[in-house]
């Protein structure tokens, strides 16, 4: 499983970094410029890093000056200026911005990954807990039924190795996730290039397979699974051919992408605090970011941020150096 930070320091000095490369100091010529947006969406992230609301995060930074001195704040944000902020910095064009800035910041030089899976799940939109679901199912006469009518829908494409979200899409449910493939394989391949990719059988179909294959050159594993159980020849050349010479290896990548889906609810849990449908995608995409800059695969962004203020000087290196061979000799 790939690592992830435990530091809030960590986590805000990465989430800094992500911003500078892909948003604005601030929104607007004319704004009050009493916060720049780096420091509002790094708050946003410490908020789904601590599992916590607006009022949580900013008497947590209230109660921790030294998060507030990482931060560079002269003063500790009001709530509703974090709510503004993430209706703002949330949207779908910033935080697609910033999702290139993670992944451009986690492979460096590299535009390439060999394996990819791709999955959606649901997420809950209460915190009520799933033994009171449980235990109001079984009552014969209920005196309050729970019923689920929509809930917070999301699909990710991930990096097998290192547990990297690559693409992300927000939605309602419940909903097929057939319809999921192609807008998921287009935005991670604005990203990287990707050699093959694992799904699972609810994203069968023959023009999945002819849409990777032949229009991106991604090499697809699907089960050819998907309608009612039959002894027939799936229908469709691709379909057929996952019948016949389905690789087993390369399926088992997919268990990675259930992995990453994991890692989103145990450590930023699996409900969203949004009443709304934008609110609730405006969660789950700060999840999402929160998740790739947990991941600290490019240690250097935090060695860097915290060497910066203390330089070496290049003459001082040279002659530790010699003192080094002549004490050796």
């Amino acid at each position: 499983m790939a690592r992830t930070s435990k530091s809030p320091r960590a986590v805000l000095l990465a989430a800094l970094a992500t911003a500078k490369r892909a948003l604005p100091l601030y929104s607007h010529r004319c704004s009050p410029k009493k916060f720049t947006q780096h420091q509002l969406f790094a708050c946003l992230v410490l908020k789904s890093f601590l599992k916590t609301d607006y009022r949580g995060v900013v008497a947590h930074l209230a109660d921790c000056p030294s998060l507030v001195e990482t931060l560079g704040l002269a003063s500790v944000p009001h709530y509703t200026t974090l709510q503004k902020a993430a209706r703002r910095l949330l949207a779908a064009t910033p935080a697609r911005r910033l999702l290139d800035a993670t992944v451009r910041e986690h492979l460096g030089r590299k535009r390439r990954v060999p394996r990819a899976a791709i999955d959606s799940t649901g997420l809950e939109s209460s915190s009520a807990s799933g033994y009171f679901v449980r235990r109001r199912q079984r009552v014969g006469m209920p005196w309050k039924t729970v019923v689920y009518h929509h809930f917070p829908k999301l699909g990710v494409v991930c990096d097998v190795q290192t547990h990297f979200i690559l693409a992300a899409r927000e939605d309602r449910g419940p909903k097929p996730d057939v319809a999921d493939f192609r807008p998921l394989v287009t935005a991670a391949l604005t990203r990287v290039r990707i050699g093959r990719i694992a799904a699972d059988a609810g994203f069968d179909s023959e023009p999945n397979h002819t849409f990777a294959r032949r229009q991106c050159g991604v090499r697809s594993i699907i089960p050819a699974k998907h309608g009612r159980p039959t002894t027939k020849p799936a229908a469709g050349h691709y379909r057929r051919l996952m019948q016949t010479r389905f690789d087993v290896a390369a399926y088992r990548d997919r268990v990675q992408v259930e992995t990453v889906i994991s890692m989103l609810k145990r450590r930023l849990e699996s409900f969203v605090r949004g009443r709304t449908a934008w609110s609730q995608r405006r969660e789950l995409r700060l999840k999402v970011l929160t998740h790739n800059i947990m991941i600290l695969l490019r240690i250097e962004v935090f060695y860097t941020a915290f060497l910066a203020p203390f330089p070496i000087p290049r003459a001082r290196c040279a002659s530790s150096r010699r003192s080094a061979t002549s004490s050796r000799r």
